[in-house]
């Protein structure tokens, strides 16, 4: 029933699955470890299958029913498909979810599943049916067919955990049996509670994914100067400015996201000056040194770690969001001193939220293109741009696990 929620939250509410998880009449807090385990990867599952699952039910349901149990029989299906659940055990835990009427329906559409399922997904197109049309035909456009298909196929596995350390890199490696990237994150293969790892009440480290860490490098050396950290929520990127010794200041307007913010901080025993504000209409105290605009995006970068988003989003939040981050970058290099510098960011696949804002940054007064250094970041030649931009896909690093897509350019003002 748990998974069930969750799921119906995310496909018929265009709810976050995060905030599902988070609410207390769908009971996934009250679970136990293990069972919250399992259910956050069934669910995850299915959302990253959804294309492939729904494609092997209609071969026996060319209309579904009215009242029929929809994402109940997906979960069911998933178990049979991907978890390699027992066919008895999965079939008889879906049809005691389901109304009674449904069952014998239910019941029979699954063992269909279990005896045929496993032939017909291995003749699919996996890549192309578990992406959306709007999201498959954007990125074919702006990476080509074959890259487009890397790209979904790291999508449909599960992201290891990434670490960031302020220090003793190599150590903490050995402590959470963790491999150290070449960007110098630590990567973490295993699964378990984070909370229960090594280091974790000690505020030894924080998570971050590998490509997340590469805006603030681009700022260059921070140590010792006054940086603003826009758009700040949940903090990885604020965390990461104080490990360098930059005095932060961070801003965000949501308060819920800022006090995740704040224990973070704590936990990692760190200061900054946190503001809840809205960066359209903030005025900052003084100018800074250094501003990082991670903007908000479509975040499909991130899919990898959030297999919910291209069932949440959608091209008309992309024409929003876009505006939005049109203005705030204004907002924002008024806020860098003279001699200063600007990172824009945005963990998204969307040119447009990206390349696409180019010609504007360029023509800030004052403003001058920095280009990246592949070498300096340690990360793949290609995930420099002619323009000299950062553009990570999560298909690079494929055979570490991949990375989230980022897109990231630094201005230097005159």
């Amino acid at each position: 029933m748990v998974a069930a929620f969750l799921l119906g939250a995310v496909l018929d509410r265009r709810r976050a699955l995060d905030d599902a998880m988070t609410d207390p009449q769908g009971g996934f807090a009250a679970l136990a470890d293990r069972d919250r385990a399992f259910t956050r990867r069934l669910v995850a599952t299915a959302l990253r299958r959804r294309g492939q699952v729904d494609a092997v039910l209609q071969g026996w349901l060319t209309q579904w029913p009215k009242g029929l149990p929809g994402n109940a029989l997906r979960l069911g299906a998933t178990e049979l498909l991907f978890l390699d659940a027992p066919a008895h055990a999965a079939v008889h835990s879906t049809v005691e979810i389901v109304p009674e009427k449904m069952r014998g329906l239910v019941n029979a559409v699954l063992r269909k599943v279990a005896s045929e399922g496993a032939a017909t997904v291995a003749q699919q197109d996996a890549p192309r049916l578990n992406t959306p049309d709007w999201l498959w035909r954007s990125w074919v456009a702006a990476y080509g067919e074959e890259t487009t298909r890397a790209i979904a196929e790291a999508h449909s596995r599960e992201a290891p955990l990434d670490i960031s350390v302020a220090s003793d890199v190599h150590d903490w490696a050995t402590n959470l049996k963790a491999e150290v990237l070449p960007n110098g994150s630590l990567r973490r293969h295993e699964g378990g509670p984070v909370e229960s790892l090594p280091g974790f009440d000690s505020g030894g480290w924080w998570i971050q994914d590998a490509a997340a860490t590469l805006p603030v490098r681009m700022l260059g050396d921070v140590k010792g100067q006054i940086v603003a950290d826009l758009c700040a929520a949940p903090g990885g990127k604020t965390a990461q400015l104080g490990a360098l010794g930059a005095a932060v200041t961070a801003v965000d307007r949501s308060p819920q996201r800022l006090k995740r913010l704040q224990q973070n901080l704590d936990r990692l025993r760190q200061m900054a000056s946190v503001i809840c504000a809205d960066i359209e209409t903030w005025q900052a105290p003084e100018a800074f040194d250094a501003v990082l605009l991670d903007a908000p995006c479509t975040a499909t970068g991130t899919i990898r770690r959030h297999p919910d988003l291209p069932h949440i989003k959608s091209e008309t939040d992309l024409a929003k969001l876009r505006a939005l981050q049109s203005r705030l970058i204004g907002h924002a290099w008024d806020m860098v001193k003279p001699g200063g510098r600007m990172v824009y960011c945005v963990c998204s696949l969307q040119p447009e939220e990206g390349e696409g804002h180019l010609e504007q940054l360029r023509a800030l007064p004052g403003a001058s293109l920095h280009r990246a250094s592949a070498a300096d970041l340690n990360v793949p030649n290609d995930a420099v741009t002619k323009d000299g931009c950062l553009r990570t896909l999560p298909s690079m690093w494929h055979e570490r696990g991949g990375m989230d897509g980022f897109f990231a350019v630094r201005l230097d003002r005159a």
